[in-house]
């Protein structure tokens, strides 16, 4: 397998950067067999079944992203500069793991002040990633970090436009609830309260799993046997009351379908014995061709890079040549890609 087997031409005004409004008018293709079909996401209940089970994922995205100054004496006085942090994850010492540009200009023990409330000092700096000790913790962090903070947009939107407050509402899942991730579980944006009641008329229903998204899922794969691309790790939890839902769906013979490639990979991670069991702790499992899935029926997700790992894994899912074929579909048919963009339901 190789690198280039995930390649494909992607005209440059396909990439969203707004998403639709309401939500759910996004489209929607339907891939089931050898047939593809055009719709939108209000259709999803046409498309499932009574006792379909959807897995959502309620993690809460961070406004990970910080403009600030750092500050220091030196010989020749105070100087001061402009810097911009992305936050990663936090550590077990306190620290916060962070992308800093321009990161060769801090020095260790700095401090940068990000708004009235929120400062912080740069405590050491491992394999190009800064670790920021702030001036807060707990619930005065999170207030803080909301008043300074933009939403950590992916590479393809921030190069176009930078944030701005309807980001805030427009990139969190209406039912997210456990803050710790810095990129949204896209496929789950096309989801609102209309959609939410619809899918329960027609007895369609929901678990919820958390997986804190990371930075990492914007990494490209550099290596050109794709066997041997290093996963980024992220935490997650699959609770017993998850797990347990799970289980019944399948042994009732009904579908289970993730919402997004996060679900997917959290809980084909707690399935690896060949049943879903409760499961906490990091993943880096890495879904490509020739993997086995346990519990996932079919997906719901937005349409991924060239060249990711996330097309990698509905290329497992679906077939590289099927999927071959839904992108060809979707690029003619001009759906609108990434983060903000529309959405597919892929049966195989």
């Amino acid at each position: 397998m190789k690198l280039s087997d995930f390649d494909f031409h992607l005209p440059e005004d396909r990439i969203a950067t707004r998403p639709a409004s309401p939500r759910s008018s996004a489209r929607l293709l339907v891939a089931e067999g050898d047939a593809i079909s055009d719709a939108h996401v209000f259709d999803l209940p046409d498309w499932l079944q009574p006792g379909d089970r959807l897995v959502l994922n309620d993690t809460r995205v961070i406004p990970a992203r910080l403009n600030g100054r750092r500050h220091r004496d030196s010989a020749q006085g105070p100087v001061s500069a402009a810097i911009e942090a992305t936050l990663l994850d936090p550590q077990a010492d306190g620290t916060w793991a962070a992308l800093i540009k321009p990161l060769k200009k801090v020095k260790l023990g700095e401090d940068i002040q990000f708004s009235d409330q929120l400062s912080a000092t740069l405590e050491r700096v491992e394999d190009g990633q800064a670790y920021l000790r702030f001036n807060l913790s707990g619930d005065d962090f999170d207030a803080a970090l909301e008043q300074a903070g933009a939403m950590p947009l992916p590479p393809y939107i921030a190069a176009k436009r930078p944030a701005d407050e309807q980001d805030k509402t427009d990139y969190q899942t209406i039912w997210a609830r456990n803050s710790g991730a810095v990129a949204a579980p896209t496929a789950s944006l096309h989801f609102d309260e209309a959609l939410m009641q619809a899918l329960g008329a027609r007895g369609v229903a929901v678990t919820h799993v958390t997986l804190h998204v990371g930075a990492g899922t914007f990494l490209p794969v550099k290596v050109e046997d794709v066997t041997t691309h290093k996963m980024h790790a992220e935490w997650g939890n699959v609770s017993a009351a998850a797990a347990q839902e799970i289980r019944e769906t399948k042994a009732a013979g009904c579908r289970v379908i993730p919402v997004g490639t996060t679900a997917l990979r959290l809980i084909e991670s707690a399935s690896r014995s060949g049943q879903i069991e409760p499961w906490e702790g990091e993943t880096d499992i890495f879904i490509y061709p020739g993997f086995q899935f346990h519990v996932t029926d079919a997906l719901m997700t937005n349409f991924h890079l060239p060249k990711s790992t996330l097309l990698m894994l509905v290329s497992a899912l679906m077939g590289r040549e099927r999927m071959r074929k839904v992108y060809a579909h979707a690029i003619e048919q001009k759906y609108r890609f990434f983060s903000y963009g529309d959405a597919s339901l892929l049966i195989p």
